[in-house]
């Protein structure tokens, strides 16, 4: 089986509106069969809690279509916002693509 990963990148601030944006892109990637979705938040600087919300939403989406919904390269703000959530025990977060990648290989050896 080969594993179809699709990466989003978004910029700037990730809130509720911008994080809405990716609600099509999303189901076309669970449409197209897609194995993970991998959301890059190397260059968003701040989020909120409805961005937050909208990520879990995604992540519902993605865990029904069976397809994995990937988080990577959040700054300090992100991640705090995370663990005073609780989220980040329930998202597959890594500290940046790199990491992300070889723990994908890894896993397919």
């Amino acid at each position: 089986m080969s594993i179809e990963i699709q990466v989003i990148e978004p910029n700037d601030i990730f809130d509720g509106e911008q994080a809405g944006k990716y609600y099509p892109e999303i189901e076309k990637m669970i449409a197209n069969k897609i194995n993970m979705i991998v959301i890059d938040f190397k260059n968003v600087t701040f989020m909120d809690s409805s961005g937050l919300g909208t990520l879990v939403q995604y992540l519902k989406m993605t865990r029904d279509a069976q397809t994995r919904l990937l988080l990577c390269s959040l700054n300090q703000q992100i991640f705090m916002l995370f663990e005073l959530t609780g989220m980040d025990r329930v998202f597959e977060i890594f500290n940046g693509r790199e990491e992300l990648e070889q723990k994908i290989i890894k896993a397919r050896q």
